[in-house]
This record gives structure tokens, sequence and C-alpha cells, in this order.
């Protein structure tokens, strides 16, 4: 499968390059500075350029039959800004699968179900620019048409995965314990 990955320098997105390309896929890196990714593997094609940009992501999306999302906030508006030019991308060019990188603080609260967790108490932080910015992310995926996914883990921890994971939909899974599944 050729697979566009967005945010590929990032902490995540170089991690999801290695299991991509050791599974076998093609990828393509869309990233505003190559020297930063450090993987060097003849199924990885790198285009500089950046997400807000569409004419760039154009250029990465071509050939590719899915993209994988790990972009995270720049402080700014870069990744509601850059969901519309790849979702319009997608659509033209006749792809339908994406998987984003989000938080789970844009789920349901459990304790406030007419809420989501960034609005309530339950997220345990006050600022919220973050979390805004990855729920604008979910509503343009769900009108979207397309086949999406979005994983929201509380944090994702360096080391070793260790092949086991919980999944709920639309809320965090309940009895979660630290380093319980990576």
């Amino acid at each position: 499968m050729n697979i566009l990955i967005l945010g590929a320098t990032g902490r995540v997105g170089q991690k999801i390059v290695e299991n991509a390309l050791s599974d076998g896929h093609q990828v393509h890196a869309l990233v505003r500075s190559p020297a930063q990714l450090e993987i060097k593997n003849e199924h990885l094609s790198i285009f500089q350029g950046n997400v807000v940009n569409e004419k760039d992501i154009r250029r990465a999306i071509d050939g590719c039959d899915m993209v994988i999302s790990a972009l995270s906030t720049d402080g700014g508006t870069a990744l509601s800004d850059s969901i519309h030019h790849i979702i319009t991308t997608m659509k033209e060019k006749g792809i339908k699968r994406i998987v984003a990188i989000g938080t789970a603080r844009i789920l349901q609260s459990r304790g406030e179900p007419d809420k989501l967790r960034y609005e309530t108490s339950e997220s345990r932080r006050s600022l919220t620019r973050a979390a805004k910015e990855h729920f604008n992310v979910y509503e343009a995926l769900q009108s979207s048409g397309l086949d999406w996914t979005i994983v929201c883990p509380t944090y994702l921890p360096d080391g070793e995965a260790m092949g086991h994971y919980r999944v709920e939909k639309d809320f965090l899974p309940e009895g979660g314990k630290k380093n319980q599944c990576r």
C-alpha cells in the first residue's frame, strides 16, 4: 500500500513511518524540514513542503492509497486549516481512507455526557486551544464522506509496543492504568 504520512518528523510520526516501512508499505512523507526525518529507506519518498499549502499536499499525495495524519497543533490553526486541503485533495484523487492522531480530550465526557472532555474538569487542563484544533479536524472528517478514524490517546509513551490496547467508541476506555497498554 502507498501511504502519505503527515507529521512524519514528530515523535509519533516517525514511529508511524518506521512501522509502515517495516510492514512493507511505500511511504510518502510531506515535511517542512527533510533533514529532521533521519529515516533512510528505499521505500520512503520525502516531499518538502507545508500541509497548509494545498499544492504541496497534491504533490505528496499523488499515487497514495491512504493518508495517516500525525500532525500536532502548532500554536496556531495549521491543523484545522490543513484538514480542508487534505480532504479536498483526497476526494479529487479518489482516496477514501484517512487515519488521524487526535487527543482524548475530544472524546465524550462520562460525567457530563452532553460535553466533550476538554469542556469539563475531566481533562485536568485549563488550556483548550489544542483540543479545539483537534475537534475542528473531527468535525471536518465527520462531514467529509471519507472512511476515517481518529485515534485519541491520552498519552503515547516511548518504548516497545506491547501488542495490546483498549478501544471504545467516542469515550475514553474505563479502567486504564499507566503502562497497562501500549
